[in-house]
């Protein structure tokens, strides 16, 4: 008997191609893309006005501006059909000495953008932590800012009524949502029977 394999019934086995004369395979081509609504908002936005965008995701994205054009910016979008703020708060970047204020745009009425969330972002130094009010384009920024100008010290100018809502009206310190705040550890109980 002979140990040597039998011929196998397949004609391509027993001659094989050379890899040089095997065709190669043809990649298969993408249908083109839709934009998405982000897309298209950034389009209509960036022939108004030049901003840094970002898209997130198909139905998020992150506008950056400076302080000026926080306003511009805000007004354009209501025209779009951004009717309301659904937060505002802050950032901390204490090696930069920087704080960032991020307002989250949607709509209630327009059908597609009702789907959308923009976040709308400015900077400000430690030294100067005020940005202009956005309550005259956005009602619904009334208890946003507050917050964030009781949390971390940014001013807004122009709201009309700028004062805290929970810390005290004598507060000093360092703003709670800053980095730099550090709780107090003292007073804290524990119940040497229950912890056994």
């Amino acid at each position: 008997m002979s140990n040597q394999p039998k011929p196998s019934s397949n004609p391509v086995q027993n001659n094989p191609v050379p890899q040089a004369q095997r065709p190669t395979p043809q990649a298969v081509p993408k249908p083109p893309q839709q934009p998405t609504i982000i897309d298209k908002l950034f389009e209509e936005l960036q022939k108004r006005i030049k901003v840094t965008t970002r898209k997130d995701a198909p139905n998020r994205g992150t506008i950056i501006v400076d302080r000026s054009q926080l306003v511009e910016v805000a007004k354009i979008l209501k025209e779009l059909g951004f009717d309301h703020v659904k937060t505002v708060t802050g950032m901390d970047y204490p090696d930069e000495e920087k704080l960032e204020v991020i307002y989250h745009v949607s709509s209630y009425e327009h059908p597609e953008y009702s789907k959308v969330i923009v976040a709308l972002r400015t900077t400000v130094s430690y030294r100067d932590p005020v940005v202009p009010s956005l309550y005259s384009i956005w009602e619904s920024v009334w208890t946003g800012e507050r917050e964030t100008y009781e949390m971390f010290g940014i001013r807004f100018e122009g709201h009309p009524d700028l004062r805290r809502l929970f810390l005290p009206d004598d507060f000093e310190g360092i703003y709670p949502l800053r980095k730099e705040y550090k709780l107090k550890k003292e007073g804290i109980f524990i119940d040497e029977q229950q912890a056994e």
